[in-house]
């Protein structure tokens, strides 16, 4: 499928594909599925298009991602159910990670998800390598003072509140190596360094929905940046 870079106006996603997503959570098996393989490729187009234009619009801001094609954002909606108790073959949601060398990279990024009921987009790095999570406190040890800006920026806290803390997202003590009482604590007990913004199903099938989801990436991108130093040198 090719995808133009010129739009003449903001793409939305269709009702049918949020309709899709919420019959497949009623019938999550192969049967269903093949049978409706056309609703499930109109929604996966759809999916795409609403991703070329977010590069489109996000590689003006953040140059780094500017090599990305759609493929190299979205998510497959087979499950591994390999090593899972949960054998249901696909998920219920959509995803797309807008991060510096594709969804598979070890850098943080951005991050927009589809699901009825439960949307939202934002960003970050989610449970990186032991390696990646001691480069990312020791920046913010060292660079305490930056970090406390970003993480205190108006339009931080207008978009997002905080960074998620999530049970299973951050130590209940200190890190080894940290004492309790640096003040850079809070952030340095995290594992994962994730912030999101709710999305309304109202929101996803809106035309603001593109200006939204820029907005949040936007917002986030000197966070992105200060944690992909940390991990790059």
């Amino acid at each position: 499928m090719c995808f133009s870079l010129t739009f003449l106006f903001y793409y939305m996603l269709q009702p049918a594909t949020l309709l899709f997503l919420q019959q497949l959570s009623k019938h999550n098996n192969k049967e269903w599925f093949n049978a409706n393989r056309a609703k499930y490729d109109a929604a996966k187009a759809d999916f795409l298009a609403f991703t070329a234009q977010i590069l489109h619009e996000i590689t003006a801001i953040d140059p780094d991602l500017l090599p990305l094609q759609p493929k190299d954002c979205v998510f497959r909606i087979n499950r591994d159910v390999r090593f899972s108790t949960n054998k249901s073959p696909y998920k219920t949601n959509m995803g797309a990670a807008f991060s510096k060398g594709g969804k598979k990279s070890a850098l943080a990024g951005y991050y927009f998800h589809l699901e009825p009921g439960k949307s939202f987009v934002g960003g970050g790095i989610w449970m990186p390598e032991k390696e990646i999570i001691q480069k990312i406190r020791q920046e913010i040890d060292y660079c305490w003072d930056e970090w406390k800006h970003l993480i205190a920026a108006k339009s931080f806290r207008q978009e997002y509140g905080d960074l998620s803390r999530e049970e299973g997202m951050y130590l209940h003590r200190e890190p080894k190596g940290y004492e309790k009482d640096n003040p850079a604590i809070a952030y340095l007990k995290l594992k994962s360094w994730v912030a999101t913004k709710p999305l309304s199903d109202a929101d996803i099938t809106n035309k603001s929905l593109i200006p939204i989801v820029i907005h949040a990436f936007k917002t986030l991108k000197p966070i992105v940046h200060f944690m992909n130093r940390a991990i790059e040198n």
